[in-house]
């Protein structure tokens, strides 16, 4: 089955079975930090150049850590996410904290690990103000609007709920000044799966003409310009992946045209890439445990889409292979289903596959973003571990699968046990 592959053999995966059961995430630490280093030198041609990992993609300490170690930083867009960051050594300005709506209590966490904190709406800036007071270095998030086509994923700017419009990131950026801010960064994010190049071009064009037009009105010369993310991953083996250097290339050429003319190349560049540092070379592997023949011709996995759920919530393609069958014929027709109660618990739908049987390790590749990090626990369902095959070979375990003891542990059982109601023999008020 052409152009994905998967780093173990049948036979190891039954070595590892047997230590880990089934489902589970495997990560592969070596191509990962491949990928990371192609980036890097990609980017090298900027002054400045600085990738702060989405967190959200995959959200687990020792991924971050093995990213620090190739010099990542993390965006972060919660507390929790800033605590991630902070276990795996990544703090001060190497932290991008970009969130919306945010509570006051994580604005002060982010100033107490001393993250670079991007304001999401001019209202904020009071607010921040008030709660935690304005930093030294501060960075705002401007939605384009109609000057930027809308992507399936986030949909259009202009119907987005993130960001400042330009008049707004302007005024934005001279109240910080007043209030105290010395330093000022501008960042985007606009899309998400984009494979266009010309999409994420057209983004730094415009990022890069904003920060033009802000040291003509405001005077103030940007620290850096923090394109986002968004860079999509081929899920489909037809499909081509962004090439680092075709893109560092074209947003160089703009920087060239753009920005040295005004006089601001000196500007640093910063992104956010999630899905294309980590999503290809992640796999949720699971087991065939049912086939069922009724009007279609169905096989049950022990996963669901409570363990991935990007295939029944945007009907997203996850190409699957059978392991020991990666060459066998496309003999048969298969709804590839898990266990929720839910007729949307749909890994692939009609796809042709090789004949399985019960037993059949099934791999769901490009799964190592935005994977485990959405699951849940509806129907009671506990989602699974992750794995991480490290560059000597090894696996180790890097989170175990949940367990019913997590399921119920936010649950008051003290207070349930003295918990009555009226069919269980409280008395009810009389009447009157």
């Amino acid at each position: 089955m052409g152009g994905k592959t998967f780093p173990l053999t049948k036979e190891r995966l039954e070595e590892l079975a047997g230590r880990f059961p089934t489902p589970f995430y495997l990560y592969d630490e070596a191509a990962i930090r491949a990928n990371v280093k192609k980036l890097l030198k990609a980017f090298s041609v900027f002054p400045s150049y600085r990738e702060h990992f989405a967190v959200k993609a995959l959200p687990n300490p020792f991924i971050l850590k093995v990213l620090a170690g190739e010099g990542l930083g993390a965006d972060c867009s919660s507390g929790p996410e800033l605590t991630l960051a902070d276990m795996a050594g990544i703090r001060g300005e190497a932290v991008m904290f970009s969130s919306n709506e945010t509570p006051a209590s994580e604005y002060q966490a982010a100033r107490r690990l001393g993250a670079v904190i991007n304001l999401d709406d001019i209202t904020h800036i009071e607010y921040l103000e008030k709660h935690a007071g304005i930093p030294e270095l501060v960075s705002c998030r401007y939605n384009p609007g109609p000057l930027k086509g809308g992507n399936a994923i986030i949909g259009k700017p202009e119907e987005a709920k993130y960001g400042f419009t330009r008049e707004q990131i302007i005024r934005g950026f001279a109240l910080l000044r007043d209030k105290g801010a010395k330093r000022f960064a501008l960042h985007t994010m606009v899309a998400s799966n984009e494979l266009k190049l010309g999409y994420h071009l057209e983004t730094a064009r415009i990022l890069f003409e904003l920060a033009v037009e802000i040291k003509n009105k405001t005077g103030i010369s940007l620290e850096f310009a923090n394109l986002g993310g968004g860079v999509g991953i081929p899920y489909r083996p037809e499909e081509e992946a962004v090439d680092w250097g075709d893109l560092a290339a074209g947003v160089k050429k703009l920087y060239d045209g753009i920005l040295v003319p005004a006089g601001l190349g000196g500007l640093g560049i910063r992104t956010e890439y999630g899905r294309p540092i980590t999503g290809p070379y992640g796999w949720l592997v699971a087991r065939a445990v049912h086939a069922k023949s009724v009007y279609r011709e169905y096989i049950g996995l022990d996963a669901c889409m409570a363990d991935l759920m990007r295939p029944g919530l945007y009907g997203a393609y996850h190409h699957i292979t059978v392991a020991g069958k990666e060459d066998a014929p496309l003999a048969e027709t298969y709804d590839v289903v898990g266990s929720l109660c839910e007729n949307n618990d749909k890994f692939a739908v009609q796809r042709r596959l090789p004949k399985i049987d019960t037993g059949d390790f099934v791999i769901i590749h490009d799964a190592g973003a935005h994977g485990r990090a959405m699951g849940f626990n509806y129907n009671g369902k506990l989602r699974c571990g992750e794995l991480l095959l490290r560059q000597d070979g090894s696996v180790v375990r890097i989170r175990r699968p949940e367990t019913a003891e997590d399921y119920f542990a936010t649950l008051d059982l003290p207070a349930l046990a003295g918990f009555e109601t009226a069919g269980q023999g409280a008395k009810n008020p009389k009447p009157g």
